[in-house]
Protein backbone atom coordinates (compact mmCIF):
# COMPACT_ATOMS: atom_id res chain seq x y z
CA UNK A 1 0.00 0.00 0.00
CA UNK A 2 1.73 3.21 -1.18
CA UNK A 3 2.57 5.90 1.83
CA UNK A 4 0.18 8.62 1.99
CA UNK A 5 1.85 11.51 0.83
CA UNK A 6 3.00 14.44 3.45
CA UNK A 7 1.54 17.78 3.43
CA UNK A 8 3.44 20.83 4.11
CA UNK A 9 2.60 24.75 3.81
CA UNK A 10 4.16 27.78 4.76
CA UNK A 11 2.75 29.61 7.94
CA UNK A 12 3.37 33.37 9.22
CA UNK A 13 4.58 33.21 12.73
CA UNK A 14 3.28 36.74 13.48
CA UNK A 15 -0.15 36.32 12.42
CA UNK A 16 -0.33 32.75 11.49
CA UNK A 17 -1.73 33.15 7.93
CA UNK A 18 -0.82 29.91 5.60
CA UNK A 19 0.40 29.69 1.85
CA UNK A 20 1.03 27.09 -0.35
CA UNK A 21 4.71 28.65 -1.47
CA UNK A 22 7.28 30.95 0.66
CA UNK A 23 7.01 34.47 0.56
CA UNK A 24 8.89 37.06 1.45
CA UNK A 25 6.19 39.88 3.05
CA UNK A 26 3.22 38.43 4.44
CA UNK A 27 0.32 39.81 2.68
CA UNK A 28 -2.00 39.85 5.58
CA UNK A 29 0.40 41.58 8.10
CA UNK A 30 2.74 42.76 6.13
CA UNK A 31 5.68 41.48 8.28
CA UNK A 32 8.78 40.61 6.03
CA UNK A 33 10.63 36.88 6.08
CA UNK A 34 8.36 35.33 8.31
CA UNK A 35 7.11 32.59 6.22
CA UNK A 36 7.98 28.98 8.19
CA UNK A 37 8.11 25.80 6.51
CA UNK A 38 5.14 23.43 8.45
CA UNK A 39 4.62 19.78 7.93
CA UNK A 40 0.89 19.18 8.31
CA UNK A 41 1.11 15.26 8.09
CA UNK A 42 -0.43 12.56 5.41
CA UNK A 43 -3.67 14.05 3.61
CA UNK A 44 -6.38 11.96 4.60
CA UNK A 45 -8.09 10.07 2.08
CA UNK A 46 -11.89 10.72 1.36
CA UNK A 47 -12.75 7.59 2.60
CA UNK A 48 -10.75 7.66 6.09
CA UNK A 49 -12.50 11.17 6.42
CA UNK A 50 -15.89 10.43 5.38
CA UNK A 51 -15.34 7.64 8.25
CA UNK A 52 -14.64 9.52 10.66
CA UNK A 53 -17.34 10.17 13.19
CA UNK A 54 -15.47 12.52 15.51
CA UNK A 55 -14.96 16.16 15.39
CA UNK A 56 -12.61 18.71 17.13
CA UNK A 57 -14.63 18.12 20.31
CA UNK A 58 -15.80 14.63 20.64
CA UNK A 59 -18.84 13.08 18.55
CA UNK A 60 -19.83 14.62 15.43
CA UNK A 61 -22.34 17.41 17.03
CA UNK A 62 -26.45 17.06 15.98
CA UNK A 63 -27.78 19.95 13.54
CA UNK A 64 -30.13 22.44 15.92
CA UNK A 65 -31.66 25.54 15.35
CA UNK A 66 -30.47 28.57 17.22
CA UNK A 67 -33.45 28.49 19.25
CA UNK A 68 -32.88 25.02 20.78
CA UNK A 69 -29.21 25.32 21.68
CA UNK A 70 -29.22 25.46 25.25
CA UNK A 71 -28.11 29.13 27.31
CA UNK A 72 -27.26 27.48 30.56
CA UNK A 73 -23.75 28.86 31.64
CA UNK A 74 -20.85 25.77 31.14
CA UNK A 75 -20.70 24.63 35.01
CA UNK A 76 -17.31 25.95 36.93
CA UNK A 77 -14.76 25.17 39.86
CA UNK A 78 -12.98 27.28 41.38
CA UNK A 79 -8.94 27.28 41.72
CA UNK A 80 -8.91 28.02 45.47
CA UNK A 81 -7.52 32.00 44.34
CA UNK A 82 -10.32 34.38 44.17
CA UNK A 83 -8.24 36.82 42.15
CA UNK A 84 -7.53 33.93 39.59
CA UNK A 85 -11.44 33.20 39.79
CA UNK A 86 -11.89 36.74 38.91
CA UNK A 87 -9.24 36.97 35.75
CA UNK A 88 -11.05 33.58 34.32
CA UNK A 89 -14.12 34.67 34.58
CA UNK A 90 -15.86 32.54 37.74
CA UNK A 91 -13.36 29.66 37.78
CA UNK A 92 -12.30 26.53 35.84
CA UNK A 93 -14.58 25.90 32.68
CA UNK A 94 -14.53 21.53 31.79
CA UNK A 95 -13.34 21.15 28.57
CA UNK A 96 -11.67 24.59 28.28
CA UNK A 97 -7.84 25.53 27.09
CA UNK A 98 -6.09 28.27 28.85
CA UNK A 99 -3.07 29.35 28.04
CA UNK A 100 -1.19 31.24 30.80
CA UNK A 101 2.19 33.78 29.23
CA UNK A 102 4.56 35.72 31.12
CA UNK A 103 8.37 36.83 31.24
CA UNK A 104 10.52 34.14 33.24
CA UNK A 105 10.40 34.47 37.04
CA UNK A 106 6.97 36.18 36.49
CA UNK A 107 5.48 33.65 38.71
CA UNK A 108 3.54 31.14 36.08
CA UNK A 109 5.10 27.65 37.41
CA UNK A 110 4.83 29.46 41.25
CA UNK A 111 1.06 29.90 41.14
CA UNK A 112 -0.36 27.00 39.14
CA UNK A 113 1.66 24.62 41.07
CA UNK A 114 -0.05 26.50 44.40
CA UNK A 115 -3.40 26.28 42.01
CA UNK A 116 -3.01 22.11 41.39
CA UNK A 117 -2.16 21.25 44.79
CA UNK A 118 -5.71 22.77 45.98
CA UNK A 119 -7.73 21.42 43.51
CA UNK A 120 -6.35 17.90 44.29
CA UNK A 121 -7.58 17.76 47.43
CA UNK A 122 -10.73 17.63 45.43
CA UNK A 123 -10.18 16.12 42.21
CA UNK A 124 -7.32 14.30 40.40
CA UNK A 125 -4.90 16.49 38.85
CA UNK A 126 -1.60 15.97 36.61
CA UNK A 127 1.33 18.72 36.42
CA UNK A 128 3.49 17.82 34.05
CA UNK A 129 6.86 19.60 33.30
CA UNK A 130 8.67 19.65 30.17
CA UNK A 131 11.61 21.64 31.85
CA UNK A 132 12.08 21.46 35.42
CA UNK A 133 12.62 18.23 37.22
CA UNK A 134 10.64 16.76 39.45
CA UNK A 135 13.17 16.91 42.60
CA UNK A 136 12.78 20.65 41.98
CA UNK A 137 9.21 21.14 41.64
CA UNK A 138 8.88 19.00 44.81
CA UNK A 139 11.48 21.46 46.64
CA UNK A 140 9.40 24.22 45.64
CA UNK A 141 6.30 23.00 46.74
CA UNK A 142 7.91 21.94 50.27
CA UNK A 143 9.12 25.34 50.81
CA UNK A 144 5.74 27.16 50.23
CA UNK A 145 4.32 24.53 52.65
CA UNK A 146 1.88 23.18 49.80
CA UNK A 147 0.01 19.38 50.57
CA UNK A 148 1.60 17.56 48.03
CA UNK A 149 -0.27 14.24 48.60
CA UNK A 150 -2.48 14.19 45.92
CA UNK A 151 -1.11 15.41 43.13
CA UNK A 152 0.24 13.44 40.15
CA UNK A 153 3.60 14.38 38.73
CA UNK A 154 4.91 13.46 35.11
CA UNK A 155 8.23 14.61 33.82
CA UNK A 156 7.25 14.39 29.83
CA UNK A 157 7.96 16.49 26.43
CA UNK A 158 6.11 14.42 24.37
CA UNK A 159 2.43 15.07 23.63
CA UNK A 160 1.58 11.57 22.77
CA UNK A 161 2.75 10.14 25.90
CA UNK A 162 1.09 12.75 27.92
CA UNK A 163 -2.31 12.02 26.36
CA UNK A 164 -1.90 8.04 26.69
CA UNK A 165 -0.88 8.88 30.45
CA UNK A 166 -4.55 11.29 30.91
CA UNK A 167 -6.14 8.47 29.16
CA UNK A 168 -5.37 6.05 31.77
CA UNK A 169 -5.73 8.58 34.88
CA UNK A 170 -8.36 10.42 33.71
CA UNK A 171 -7.05 14.14 35.76
CA UNK A 172 -9.99 16.95 36.04
CA UNK A 173 -7.46 19.46 35.37
CA UNK A 174 -3.66 19.14 33.58
CA UNK A 175 -1.04 21.39 33.63
CA UNK A 176 1.63 21.38 30.65
CA UNK A 177 5.03 23.37 31.14
CA UNK A 178 5.66 24.54 29.00
CA UNK A 179 4.25 24.10 25.39
CA UNK A 180 7.71 25.57 24.03
CA UNK A 181 9.41 22.34 24.96
CA UNK A 182 6.63 19.65 23.76
CA UNK A 183 6.60 17.76 20.42
CA UNK A 184 4.93 15.59 18.50
CA UNK A 185 6.32 12.25 16.30
CA UNK A 186 4.51 12.83 12.98
CA UNK A 187 5.90 16.50 12.67
CA UNK A 188 9.54 17.60 11.07
CA UNK A 189 10.05 20.58 13.28
CA UNK A 190 12.44 20.89 16.41
CA UNK A 191 10.24 21.30 19.56
CA UNK A 192 9.64 25.72 20.04
CA UNK A 193 8.96 25.68 16.45
CA UNK A 194 5.97 26.95 14.52
CA UNK A 195 4.80 23.51 13.52
CA UNK A 196 5.63 21.37 16.99
CA UNK A 197 3.72 24.43 18.82
CA UNK A 198 0.80 24.35 16.32
CA UNK A 199 0.43 20.50 16.22
CA UNK A 200 1.09 19.79 20.18
CA UNK A 201 -1.32 22.60 20.86
CA UNK A 202 -4.16 21.62 18.91
CA UNK A 203 -3.45 17.48 19.51
CA UNK A 204 -3.38 18.46 23.71
CA UNK A 205 -6.43 20.50 23.21
CA UNK A 206 -8.65 18.16 21.23
CA UNK A 207 -7.92 15.72 24.42
CA UNK A 208 -9.20 18.34 26.71
CA UNK A 209 -12.39 19.17 24.63
CA UNK A 210 -13.25 15.33 24.48
CA UNK A 211 -12.55 14.16 28.03
CA UNK A 212 -13.62 17.86 29.65
CA UNK A 213 -10.49 18.35 31.15
CA UNK A 214 -9.45 21.19 31.84
CA UNK A 215 -6.11 22.20 30.66
CA UNK A 216 -3.92 24.45 31.57
CA UNK A 217 -0.67 25.64 29.04
CA UNK A 218 2.45 27.80 29.96
CA UNK A 219 3.50 29.69 27.20
CA UNK A 220 6.80 32.04 27.11
CA UNK A 221 6.78 35.08 25.66
CA UNK A 222 9.25 37.19 23.26
CA UNK A 223 10.80 40.91 24.11
CA UNK A 224 8.39 42.61 22.89
CA UNK A 225 5.42 40.87 25.53
CA UNK A 226 3.95 39.06 23.08
CA UNK A 227 3.95 35.31 23.04
CA UNK A 228 6.30 32.87 21.28
CA UNK A 229 5.06 30.40 18.69
CA UNK A 230 2.74 31.12 15.96
CA UNK A 231 -0.30 33.29 15.98
CA UNK A 232 -2.88 29.96 15.88
CA UNK A 233 -1.80 29.40 19.16
CA UNK A 234 -4.26 32.12 20.57
CA UNK A 235 -7.21 31.26 18.25
CA UNK A 236 -6.85 27.40 19.25
CA UNK A 237 -6.90 27.65 23.62
CA UNK A 238 -10.40 29.71 24.76
CA UNK A 239 -8.55 31.36 27.85
CA UNK A 240 -4.99 34.20 27.44
CA UNK A 241 -4.13 34.83 30.31
CA UNK A 242 -1.03 37.12 30.55
CA UNK A 243 0.91 37.70 33.90
CA UNK A 244 3.50 40.21 34.26
CA UNK A 245 5.64 42.18 37.11
CA UNK A 246 4.70 45.80 38.29
CA UNK A 247 7.61 48.34 39.08
CA UNK A 248 7.77 47.04 42.47
CA UNK A 249 8.90 44.07 41.98
CA UNK A 250 6.60 41.69 45.08
CA UNK A 251 3.52 42.51 43.21
CA UNK A 252 2.29 40.67 39.81
CA UNK A 253 -0.61 41.33 37.38
CA UNK A 254 -2.85 38.71 36.01
CA UNK A 255 -4.71 39.95 32.87
CA UNK A 256 -6.92 37.84 30.28
CA UNK A 257 -6.39 39.33 26.76
CA UNK A 258 -8.85 36.79 25.49
CA UNK A 259 -12.11 34.97 27.37
CA UNK A 260 -14.52 33.06 25.71
CA UNK A 261 -16.26 32.44 28.92
CA UNK A 262 -15.87 35.69 30.91
CA UNK A 263 -14.68 38.99 30.81
CA UNK A 264 -11.30 40.17 28.86
CA UNK A 265 -9.21 42.90 30.18
CA UNK A 266 -10.19 41.50 33.89
CA UNK A 267 -7.44 42.33 36.56
CA UNK A 268 -5.98 40.34 39.06
CA UNK A 269 -3.67 41.37 41.36
CA UNK A 270 -0.91 39.01 43.70
CA UNK A 271 1.95 39.72 45.75
CA UNK A 272 5.15 37.16 45.69
CA UNK A 273 6.02 36.24 48.91
CA UNK A 274 8.48 33.77 50.48
CA UNK A 275 5.14 31.33 50.76
CA UNK A 276 4.22 32.05 46.89
CA UNK A 277 1.60 33.88 45.59
CA UNK A 278 -0.48 35.59 47.41
CA UNK A 279 -4.09 37.90 46.16
CA UNK A 280 -4.69 41.44 47.05
CA UNK A 281 -7.94 41.62 47.36
CA UNK A 282 -7.84 45.42 47.83
CA UNK A 283 -5.30 46.25 44.55
CA UNK A 284 -6.91 50.36 45.13
CA UNK A 285 -4.63 50.05 48.36
CA UNK A 286 -0.83 49.26 46.97
CA UNK A 287 -1.40 52.68 44.48
CA UNK A 288 -2.59 55.14 47.16
CA UNK A 289 0.77 54.92 49.01
CA UNK A 290 1.21 58.80 48.76
CA UNK A 291 3.28 61.22 50.91
CA UNK A 292 1.66 62.83 53.83
CA UNK A 293 2.72 66.41 52.68
CA UNK A 294 0.73 67.49 49.09
CA UNK A 295 2.90 67.73 46.05
CA UNK A 296 2.43 69.69 42.91
CA UNK A 297 1.59 67.54 40.00
CA UNK A 298 -0.09 64.46 41.63
CA UNK A 299 -4.01 63.56 41.79
CA UNK A 300 -5.87 60.28 41.78
CA UNK A 301 -7.97 59.13 39.19
CA UNK A 302 -10.49 55.79 38.96
CA UNK A 303 -9.96 53.27 36.28
CA UNK A 304 -12.12 50.47 35.33
CA UNK A 305 -10.62 47.04 35.30
CA UNK A 306 -12.66 44.41 33.88
CA UNK A 307 -15.62 44.45 36.19
CA UNK A 308 -14.40 46.19 39.23
CA UNK A 309 -12.83 49.85 40.00
CA UNK A 310 -9.63 50.60 40.83
CA UNK A 311 -7.95 53.61 41.91
CA UNK A 312 -4.46 54.75 40.76
CA UNK A 313 -2.40 57.87 41.26
CA UNK A 314 -1.03 60.14 38.14
CA UNK A 315 1.97 62.33 38.47
CA UNK A 316 3.04 65.02 36.11
CA UNK A 317 6.22 66.85 35.90
CA UNK A 318 6.48 69.95 33.71
CA UNK A 319 9.90 71.70 33.04
CA UNK A 320 11.04 74.46 30.92
CA UNK A 321 12.52 72.66 27.75
CA UNK A 322 16.16 73.13 26.74
CA UNK A 323 15.92 71.53 23.64
CA UNK A 324 14.27 72.92 20.13
CA UNK A 325 11.63 70.15 20.27
CA UNK A 326 10.19 69.78 23.84
CA UNK A 327 9.94 65.93 25.04
CA UNK A 328 6.40 64.26 25.76
CA UNK A 329 7.28 61.47 27.99
CA UNK A 330 4.82 59.02 29.16
CA UNK A 331 4.82 55.97 31.02
CA UNK A 332 1.33 53.16 31.20
CA UNK A 333 -0.20 56.66 29.24
CA UNK A 334 -0.42 56.38 25.57
CA UNK A 335 2.49 59.17 24.65
CA UNK A 336 -0.09 59.97 21.35
CA UNK A 337 -2.58 60.56 23.70
CA UNK A 338 -0.96 62.88 25.66
CA UNK A 339 -0.29 65.00 22.75
CA UNK A 340 -3.77 65.19 22.01
CA UNK A 341 -4.77 66.53 25.30
CA UNK A 342 -2.01 69.10 25.62
CA UNK A 343 -3.39 70.79 22.53
CA UNK A 344 -7.01 70.78 24.05
CA UNK A 345 -5.17 72.15 26.82
CA UNK A 346 -4.03 75.12 24.73
CA UNK A 347 -6.99 75.81 22.40
CA UNK A 348 -9.87 75.10 25.10
CA UNK A 349 -8.25 76.32 28.54
CA UNK A 350 -6.13 78.79 27.43
CA UNK A 351 -2.84 77.20 28.90
CA UNK A 352 0.28 76.48 26.89
CA UNK A 353 2.75 73.59 26.94
CA UNK A 354 4.56 74.62 23.72
CA UNK A 355 8.11 74.96 25.33
CA UNK A 356 7.88 72.77 28.09
CA UNK A 357 9.12 68.99 28.89
CA UNK A 358 6.15 67.40 29.91
CA UNK A 359 6.12 64.15 32.15
CA UNK A 360 3.29 61.80 32.77
CA UNK A 361 3.71 58.54 35.40
CA UNK A 362 1.12 56.20 36.26
CA UNK A 363 2.40 54.95 39.67
CA UNK A 364 2.41 51.36 40.01
CA UNK A 365 3.10 50.30 36.77
CA UNK A 366 -0.24 50.37 35.81
CA UNK A 367 -1.05 50.20 31.86
CA UNK A 368 -4.26 52.87 31.05
CA UNK A 369 -6.23 51.44 28.23
CA UNK A 370 -9.37 53.48 28.44
CA UNK A 371 -9.80 57.19 28.65
CA UNK A 372 -11.38 58.19 31.65
CA UNK A 373 -8.16 59.45 32.61
CA UNK A 374 -7.95 62.18 30.51
CA UNK A 375 -9.48 64.87 32.81
CA UNK A 376 -7.22 63.49 35.98
CA UNK A 377 -4.03 64.09 33.38
CA UNK A 378 -4.98 67.43 32.52
CA UNK A 379 -5.23 68.62 35.79
CA UNK A 380 -2.08 66.98 37.08
CA UNK A 381 -0.29 68.69 34.28
CA UNK A 382 -1.83 71.87 35.17
CA UNK A 383 -0.95 71.48 39.09
CA UNK A 384 2.61 70.79 38.02
CA UNK A 385 2.88 74.05 35.39
CA UNK A 386 1.63 76.20 38.42
CA UNK A 387 3.58 74.48 40.90
CA UNK A 388 -0.10 74.05 43.24
CA UNK A 389 -0.47 70.96 44.80
CA UNK A 390 -4.37 69.71 44.37
CA UNK A 391 -6.35 68.81 46.99
CA UNK A 392 -5.05 65.11 48.57
CA UNK A 393 -8.87 64.29 49.09
CA UNK A 394 -9.47 64.91 45.42
CA UNK A 395 -10.13 62.66 42.54
CA UNK A 396 -11.18 62.97 39.07
CA UNK A 397 -11.82 60.94 36.20
CA UNK A 398 -13.87 61.65 32.59
CA UNK A 399 -12.91 61.52 29.07
CA UNK A 400 -11.42 65.10 27.40
CA UNK A 401 -13.07 65.51 23.58
CA UNK A 402 -11.26 67.94 20.65
CA UNK A 403 -13.93 70.66 21.38
CA UNK A 404 -13.07 70.26 25.41
CA UNK A 405 -16.08 69.18 26.37
CA UNK A 406 -16.02 66.36 29.11
CA UNK A 407 -17.45 63.60 27.84
CA UNK A 408 -19.04 60.50 30.76
CA UNK A 409 -17.75 57.09 31.21
CA UNK A 410 -18.78 54.12 32.14
CA UNK A 411 -19.95 53.05 35.51
CA UNK A 412 -19.15 56.39 37.02
CA UNK A 413 -21.86 55.65 40.22
CA UNK A 414 -19.12 52.65 40.61
CA UNK A 415 -16.56 54.74 40.81
CA UNK A 416 -17.65 57.10 43.10
CA UNK A 417 -18.70 54.67 45.58
CA UNK A 418 -15.11 53.24 45.56
CA UNK A 419 -13.69 56.51 46.02
CA UNK A 420 -15.76 57.26 48.73
CA UNK A 421 -14.89 54.03 50.63
CA UNK A 422 -11.05 54.91 50.53
CA UNK A 423 -11.75 58.50 52.04
CA UNK A 424 -12.24 60.91 49.23
CA UNK A 425 -14.69 63.59 49.92
CA UNK A 426 -14.06 65.92 46.72
CA UNK A 427 -14.65 64.58 43.30
CA UNK A 428 -14.58 66.57 39.79
CA UNK A 429 -16.51 63.93 37.01
CA UNK A 430 -18.11 64.61 33.82
CA UNK A 431 -22.16 66.11 34.19
CA UNK A 432 -24.15 62.92 32.72
CA UNK A 433 -21.92 60.76 35.43
CA UNK A 434 -23.69 62.99 38.45
CA UNK A 435 -25.25 60.39 40.88
CA UNK A 436 -29.06 60.78 41.48
CA UNK A 437 -28.17 60.09 45.06
CA UNK A 438 -25.95 61.85 47.26
CA UNK A 439 -23.08 59.70 48.02
CA UNK A 440 -22.46 59.66 52.00
CA UNK A 441 -18.78 62.39 52.29
CA UNK A 442 -18.36 62.75 48.98
CA UNK A 443 -19.14 66.27 47.57
CA UNK A 444 -19.27 66.21 43.37
CA UNK A 445 -18.59 68.77 40.99
CA UNK A 446 -19.92 67.95 37.99
CA UNK A 447 -18.60 69.84 34.76
CA UNK A 448 -19.12 69.95 30.72
CA UNK A 449 -16.11 72.35 30.16
CA UNK A 450 -12.55 71.76 30.58
CA UNK A 451 -12.13 75.12 31.80
CA UNK A 452 -14.88 74.35 34.16
CA UNK A 453 -12.83 71.58 35.63
CA UNK A 454 -10.08 74.32 35.71
CA UNK A 455 -11.44 76.68 37.61
CA UNK A 456 -12.71 73.80 40.29
CA UNK A 457 -8.90 73.74 41.31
Amino acid sequence: MAKAKSRKAYVCTECGSEAAKWQGQCPDCKAWNTYKEVNLGPAASPSIAASNKAGFAGALSELKTLSEVDVEEAPRFSSGMTEFDRVLGGGFVKGSAVLIGGHPGAGKSTILLQVLCHVAQSMNALYVSGEESLQQIAARAQRLGLPTNNLKMLAETSAENIVAVAEQEKPGIIVIDSIQVMYMNGVDSVPGGVGQVKESAAFLTRYAKQSGTVLLIVGHVTKDNSLAGPMTLSHIIDTQIMLGNTDDSRFRMMRATKNRFGQVNELGIFAMTETGMKEVKNPSAIFLSRTQEATSGSIISVLWEGTRPLLVEIQGLVVESQLGNPRRVTVGVEQNRLAMLLAILTRHGGIFTSDQDVFLNVVGGVKITETSADLASLLTVVSSLRDTPLPQDLVAFGEVGLAGEIRPVANGQERLVEAAKHGFSRAIVPAANQPRKPISGLTVIAVKKLSEALEAI
